[in-house]
């Protein structure tokens, strides 16, 4: 699956850090990280309630704490880069929240100015294109959201390219956050606020009804809505499918469980993403290995997966082309 041309449009910040990474950044500061993320294997993780969110939440908390200097937002950036290309991704849109990087690095502007220079600098390296998604939490304030909305459209031109909204799905009305993603769609920004994970089909139409979505964070749980289903097909409406961190965090309790052939034949369009690699064990390629193994996808339906993740993504529409004919030749191949 690392041959196969593909674009990679759900990647958290702090989640995409090699666990190696986070090992030596920690000794480097000295943080004392929590037995769950020492041992070498993945956390066992399990976010449907509460408790479990917080756990998740509280070990993220804990890799992002040795996110220090500029130099560790560097390096991140561009082993992220480097772990993308190996698995066949040409393009990689990865979502962070500045403010929660900003006490450490000098403010929120100074904050998402060093990200977005280590994402351009990752990008002229390793010749992966690469763009920022910038996401509020809606554990925050909405004015918050519009505080970093306004600042997204401003750095649109240093390559910001849309507006999510992530966290705690359970928490906070999607409507609250209208004027923030207006901002942001205003300022020509997609829109791909986080749904239909760890709640229902219900949190997809807030996102497509109250936030104009674009394209929808996970969406899997609109398996559950025939209706809503079509809604999104006819829309064409992409949603960011992550099925390791969908079983990883107990929404599905096996891969066989991801409805990914239900939404793939109803035509909702997907972009299969890593979610968190630190935290769930497994990076681009094999989310693509459990469409094949689990889900009896043919090369065929493989390649289209990888179609639809170009299509939905905010790449030129040269890099587009060119991801395409890779993906026709190794079809062919």
């Amino acid at each position: 699956m690392s041959q196969l041309p593909k674009a990679h449009l759900h990647l958290h910040f702090t989640g995409s850090m090699r666990p190696t990474t986070l090992l030596e950044l920690a000794d480097k500061y000295g943080v004392h990280l929590p037995s769950a993320l020492t041992s070498g294997e993945p956390p066992k993780l399990r976010a449907t309630d509460e408790r479990g969110w917080f756990r998740f939440q509280r070990l993220y908390d804990a890799a992002r704490a040795c996110l220090r200097e500029p130099e560790d937002i560097q390096r991140l950036v561009r082993e992220a880069a480097e772990e993308d290309l190996k698995d066949g991704s040409g393009w990689l849109e990865i979502q962070v929240d500045p403010t929660s990087y900003a006490p450490r690095l000098g403010g929120l502007i100074p904050a998402l100015e060093i990200i977005l220079d280590a994402v351009d600098t990752a990008s002229r390296d390793t010749g992966l294109g690469m763009r920022v998604l910038v996401a509020a939490n809606r554990m925050k304030h909405p004015l918050d959201a519009r505080t970093l909305a306004r600042l997204a459209v401003r750095y649109a031109d240093r390559g910001i390219v849309g507006f999510g909204l992530s966290n705690d799905e359970r928490r906070g009305m999607a409507r609250d956050f209208d004027r923030a993603f207006a901002i942001a769609r205003e300022g020509g920004l997609l829109s791909a606020p986080h749904g239909g994970e760890l709640t229902g089909p219900a949190s997809v139409r807030d996102c497509l009804d109250d936030l104009g979505a674009s394209r929808i964070g996970h969406g899997v749980r609109a398996a559950e809505d025939p209706r809503l289903l079509k809604r999104l097909a006819d829309r064409g409406v992409t949603c960011e499918v992550c099925p390791a961190s969908n079983v990883a965090l107990g929404v599905y309790e096996k891969p066989e469980d991801v409805p990914l052939r239900t939404l793939f034949e109803a035509g909702v369009p997907m972009a299969l993403g890593a979610d968190d690699p630190l935290l769930f064990g497994s990076r681009l390629a094999a989310q693509y290995e459990i469409a094949r193994v689990h889900h009896g996808f043919t090369d065929a339906e493989l390649a289209e997966l990888a179609r639809q993740s170009v299509r939905g993504s905010a790449a030129p529409v040269g890099v587009q082309e060119k991801l395409l004919a890779g993906i026709d030749a190794w079809l062919a191949g």
